[in-house]
């Protein structure tokens, strides 16, 4: 038993594979070409453990009782499991079952999204990542600045832990300027918006505690979420750009209690919708009703792409008392996702509660980083990079829809106003084969089950604002071959064969 950490049922494992094919019992292709039902079943885990949705060192469900689920022959899974073992995705013990591994130099899959290394650039299209490069020349021009500041605290032991008092101060005036009045004392700077979560995680929703959470959403505060032993509670979003569900969350908020929720409400991720005000304005009174500490990712907030849409007030408008909403904004999106400074907005004893943690975890953010974000938003330069961001990204989206509607137009999406993201249903497929397919192709997508919880949205992929022109041309192009692949069933081992032909 020591060679596996955790189980996964039979009936569990099952729901998993149906969801990969919408239906069956999980191992039957499309029409076309189809793989043996031992193949395709082999696949089916095989791409369960590399999205993550099946742990590595996961005890599987013995051969009875899986195709017990799947109602197939006892002999079907154990050709599946063998096939498993021999490339590396099983192991068994005689007494003690068959547990999920990975084969030996491979990465462990996670359901977070890991951006690709730049030299890899020139062979594969990544559209994991929803960031662009640096706006300069703003960004060697903040460094510049902020080295001409920083001799005062070079003679300091540079350690803060609420952040520099100048950014903190910045960052207050720019909410105050918002119609949200804002004094220093209510601002804590972090690193980067995955810092401020993980921070307030830490104060919110320790081990067991239930935090509700928007369906889909963002999948590296899920995975971090997952990680410090939250329950996660999903809030179906609801159609296309509408916003939140909000007779949904109010049955969330009233049944479950939960501790913390967790929100985007401006060009939210991935989905790109915008919560209304009156949408903002319920939700924020529910959550008080509730006892919930209510969580504002406002980091896609400054990405409005369409010059006439006009984002409502921001959700901590609706606190005027400051016991409801947690605001927590990140230089990382609107600016560069290389500069690792976020922060948070809260009443004053929670930002005190946030600030004392801090001394166990990583004791301050980077000076020099403070200092170049302080220096470009009292100097009008944050507000010139963001417009050339924005420009940026409104080219790219318009490249991307143009392209994916020429190579799929039988996925379906609606067109965010802002933000970096796309979410399109692509078109009764597989979006975890479809992305597994597209590796070998040159093109890496994320797909939709990294944004659900427990194997949610299998139909969909996200597609990011990050390449235009020509490339956003050749990644539909290429997403199109991989959907192809899925389509006709020439997945896993196959696919990759057919991939070499195709890029030949």
């Amino acid at each position: 038993m020591g060679q596996w950490t955790s189980a996964v049922g039979a009936a569990q494992l099952a729901r998993l594979l149906r969801s990969q094919n919408h239906g069956g019992n999980g191992t039957t292709a499309p029409a076309g070409r189809r793989a043996p039902v031992y193949r395709a079943l082999a696949d089916g885990v095989r791409l369960l453990v590399h999205e993550g949705r099946v742990p590595v060192a996961a005890r599987l469900p013995a051969e009875r009782e899986l195709a017990a689920a799947l109602s197939l022959s006892r002999t079907t899974v154990a050709s599946a499991y063998e096939a498993l073992r021999a490339e590396g995705f099983l192991e068994s013990r005689r007494g003690a079952g068959s547990w999920t591994t990975v084969p030996a130099g491979s990465p462990l899959p996670t359901r977070g999204l890991d951006p690709l290394p730049p030299d890899a650039a020139e062979t594969m299209i990544d559209l994991g990542c929803a960031a662009l490069p640096a706006p300069e020349p703003w960004l060697t021009r903040s460094v510049e600045g902020a080295l001409g500041e920083l001799a005062p605290y070079a003679h300091t032991h540079g350690d803060y832990p609420a952040g520099l008092p100048e950014l903190r101060q910045v960052l207050a005036d720019r909410y105050t300027a918002r119609g949200i009045p804002t004094m220093p004392e209510q601002i804590m700077v972090t690193t980067g918006a995955m810092g401020a979560v993980a921070a307030i995680c830490h104060l919110f929703a320790g081990r067991g505690e239930r935090v509700a959470v928007e369906s889909p959403s963002y999948a590296n505060v899920l995975q971090l979420m997952r990680e410090a032993g939250a329950r996660l509670v999903p809030v179906a979003m609801a159609d296309g750009l509408a916003g939140w569900d909000l007779p949904a969350w109010r049955g969330v908020l009233r049944d479950a209690a939960p501790r913390m929720a967790y929100v985007v409400a401006d060009f939210h991720n991935p989905t790109g919708a915008v919560a209304s005000e009156d949408q903002r304005r319920h939700l924020v009174a529910a959550a008080r009703s509730a006892g919930t500490v209510l969580v504002v990712d406002e980091t896609m907030a400054d990405l409005r792409l369409d010059e006439d849409f006009e984002l409502p007030r921001p959700v901590a408008s609706f606190d005027p008392a400051g016991s409801t909403v947690v605001t927590v904004g990140s230089a990382s999106k609107a600016f560069w996702a290389g500069m690792r400074i976020g922060w948070v907005r809260a009443a004053p004893e929670i930002i005190r509660s946030l600030v004392a943690a801090r001394a166990y975890a990583d004791l301050g953010s980077p000076v020099l980083e403070q200092l170049s974000v302080s220096w470009l938003m009292r100097g009008g330069g944050w507000d010139e990079a963001v417009a050339i961001r924005c420009r940026q990204a409104r080219e790219n989206r318009d490249a991307l829809v143009a392209a994916v509607r020429r190579h799929l137009p039988g996925w379906e999406f609606s067109v965010p106003h802002g933000g970096l993201t796309l979410w399109a249903r692509t078109g009764g497929l597989s979006g975890s084969r479809i992305a597994e397919a597209g590796v070998p192709l040159g093109a890496r997508v994320p797909s939709g089950p990294r944004f659900g919880v427990d194997g949610a949205f299998e139909g969909y992929v996200r597609l990011p604002f990050t390449v235009g022109d020509a490339v956003a041309d050749t990644a539909a192009a290429r997403l199109a071959q991989a959907a192809r692949l899925v389509e006709t069933g020439a997945t896993g081992a196959a696919a990759a064969a057919d991939s070499r032909s195709l890029v030949a």
